[in-house]
């Protein structure tokens, strides 16, 4: 018997991002460096160790719509989101879904950016 349960996050492809009623803020817990290295337009980081002390940074009535590079560390930020009351999704797939969809990955200062 495994003493690990994975249970459900609530879950969004990146294609159904724009889909989802607005409004809605993505959230990039990855670290600095891979956000640096690039992210998605208008995404707001909060590093996934930092998410506890920054939750009053985060819109309450807003869908956030959680991301890292795989999907793994947004899905344990998901879960922690939702435990607390927010309406959050995990991004499947993370940033690498998000490039292979075709989505645009951006550095800080609006350039092209890539997947670290």
């Amino acid at each position: 018997m495994s003493l690990f349960h994975r249970h459900h996050v609530p879950s969004v492809d990146p294609l159904e991002v724009g889909a989802i009623a607005e409004p809605n803020v993505l959230v990039d817990v990855r670290e600095p460096d891979e956000w640096h290295a690039g992210h998605a337009p208008g995404a707001v980081h909060v590093p996934l160790g930092q998410l506890g002390q920054r939750l009053g940074e985060l819109p309450a009535d807003t869908r956030l719509v959680m991301v890292c590079r795989s999907g793994n560390r947004s899905g344990r930020a998901t879960d922690a989101l939702v435990k607390h009351g927010y309406d959050a999704v995990n991004l499947v797939g993370g940033m690498q879904a998000w490039a292979r969809a075709g989505l645009p990955v951006v550095t800080d200062d609006g350039g092209a950016g890539r997947v670290a």
